[in-house]
């Protein structure tokens, strides 16, 4: 392995500016990415959160850069790294001018939530390096204020998680801006089979450099596992850190609104902590960041989304309040911790609906981790911690249908009026199911306003029509006759056709029944045109005066 960052053929300011922060013996991935990268080509690049990613190809940029003379032109970047967060980006930035040797080179940040003319005014001069997000980058290209013609490097930082959070689609756009000749440097924790696709597209013959395997997480990190119902995450989590070597703790929520419920919580405990998530302003979260590496804030709650753009040094503790829903971003919250060689510890909070998500982590990073404490049962029985990870997530539970029902065939479909009518007849008919609970309605009418009386009989009532001075019964229908025909009669309130009840026609099933005879539909009436309209206005006015 190479054991000094002279033999990587970096010029001599770049050395000596590693020196002077501290930086003597490049990392595995260092090792193996700079020197191709020198050579001007391309890279696709397999290593962990924490590996020294960021000097990897910020190094090669800035010896390129630095073998250039004069200014980059109005509008124009010499390089462009693209960060999918904002907090990725700044430590981006941060790194680059620590790196630095000649101290005179200028980068722009460009990102979303912080001011858009400070960001034009400084492109519109012309600069060394842009670092963006590529949400507000193609907002910017969209409105000629930047131009990528001049572009020599491209440099994709995170390639896995732009995949996660949408972003491909613009950055193959901005790829297209700069052209085919271009230098380009791909980075990613995870080789997913989308990412292989887009380095397919993107890069040139490239050479693929892997430090570590896809997905593992760094060997100075002691992992271990609490089970702990929901509702006592957060005595387990004050016990924590009632031990004082807890110096500087990161805690990870999964939800932006868990994450305020549990910086709340903390704060109500006495403990000093802070938030940061997608929903912060710029401000809030470079504030709570800065807060948390100067010590003033001893605990930062974060979700995901700030997950690998968190680089502060000395981190002694990763608390997992929740697992992530993708295990991925397990490997990547856990690499807060333990970073450029040093040791650290992750410990993750997992309650009886977790335990699917454990599984899935110890499956992606192919280790078994140590468990302690106990789960609750249905019946407040204690779950021994071995037997727990075994156990599945519970199902959702379903709604309570009454009575013990259970769900219905037909549940969800619709029939019309007529259909039902028909599927309630064809039942009364033949004795199907439905005909045996309610009796049918007897109907005794004499004259067209009988009025009704309702006699009980047993547990049902039978509607009865009896008519005044009059018993007779309305004589039982006949067969292959609908109901509605017996009732409709010849009287002008029919229902159904005036024709006197004549039987039914045949037809289909679900056809709505018609009588013979049924005479035919009126014809429209002629409809009046404006002249006729208006001396109808003007007739009925000088009648109405």
């Amino acid at each position: 392995m190479t054991q000094s960052f002279t033999e990587l053929g970096l010029p001599a300011p770049i050395v000596a500016a590693l020196t002077a922060a501290g930086f003597d013996t490049p990392t595995p991935i260092q090792a193996k990415a700079i020197p191709p990268q020198l050579q001007r080509r391309d890279i696709m690049g397999i290593a962990q959160t924490g590996s020294g990613k960021t000097a990897a190809f910020g190094l090669p940029i800035l010896a390129g850069i630095a073998e250039l003379t004069g200014r980059a032109a109005p509008m124009t970047t010499r390089a462009l790294i693209l960060a999918p967060t904002r907090e990725l980006a700044v430590q981006i930035d941060e790194v680059l001018h620590k790196l630095d040797g000649s101290k005179r080179l200028s980068t722009v940040l460009v990102l979303g939530g912080t001011s858009r003319h400070a960001q034009v005014t400084k492109i519109a001069r012309g600069v060394d390096v842009v670092v963006a997000t590529p949400g507000r980058l193609k907002d910017l290209i969209d409105d000629r204020k930047l131009r990528l013609d001049q572009t020599r490097w491209l440099v994709l930082d995170e390639a896995d998680r732009m995949l996660d959070m949408g972003f491909i689609g613009a950055v193959k756009q901005i790829a297209a801006q700069i052209g085919p000749r271009r230098q380009t440097a791909m980075f990613s924790a995870t080789m997913a089979p989308e990412i292989a696709e887009l380095a397919k597209g993107l890069l040139n013959d490239p050479v693929r450099v892997e430090a570590n395997p896809a997905a593992t997480t760094v060997g100075t990190i002691e992992q271990r596992v609490i089970f702990a119902g929901a509702k006592e995450k957060r005595v387990v989590l004050n016990t924590l850190l009632a031990d004082k070597s807890l110096e500087r703790v990161i805690i990870f929520s999964r939800t932006k609104h868990g994450a305020d419920r549990v910086a709340k919580n903390l704060a109500a405990d006495g403990h000093v902590a802070a938030a940061i998530h997608g929903n912060k302003s710029q401000n809030a979260r470079q504030a709570a960041l800065k807060g948390f590496a100067s010590g003033q804030v001893r605990l930062l709650v974060a979700t995901d989304i700030a997950a690998r753009g968190i680089d502060v040094p000395n981190i002694t503790h990763v608390i997992n309040f929740e697992l992530p829903d993708d295990a991925e971003n397990y490997v990547h919250r856990i690499g807060r911790t333990a970073r450029n060689g040093a040791s650290g510890f992750a410990i993750s909070l997992v309650d009886g609906t977790e335990t699917d998500k454990l599984r899935d982590v110890e499956r992606l990073i192919r280790k078994t981790l140590p468990v302690t404490g106990e789960l609750k049962g249905v019946g407040g029985e204690a779950i021994p911690a071995a037997d727990a990870r075994l156990r599945r997530a519970p199902p959702k539970a379903q709604p309570a249908r009454p009575n013990g029902q259970r769900k219905q065939a037909n549940a969800g479909r619709h029939f019309s009026g007529a259909k039902k009518a028909a599927i309630m007849s064809d039942r009364r008919d033949h004795g199907g199911p439905g005909t045996g609970g309610n009796a049918p309605r007897a109907r005794v009418a004499e004259g067209a306003n009988a009025p009704r009386v309702r006699v009980a009989e047993g547990a049902n009532a039978q509607r009865v029509r009896v008519a005044e001075g009059a018993n007779a019964a309305r004589p039982t229908r006949p067969e292959g006759v609908n109901a509605q025909q017996v009732r409709g009669g010849a009287g002008t309130g029919s229902n159904v056709s005036r024709n006197g009840g004549a039987p039914g026609t045949a037809g289909a099933w679900w056809e709505k029944p018609t009588g013979e005879g049924s005479p035919p539909p009126k014809a429209d009436k002629p409809r009046w045109d404006k002249k006729q309209k208006d001396a109808g206005k003007v007739r009925r006015t000088s009648l109405a005066s």
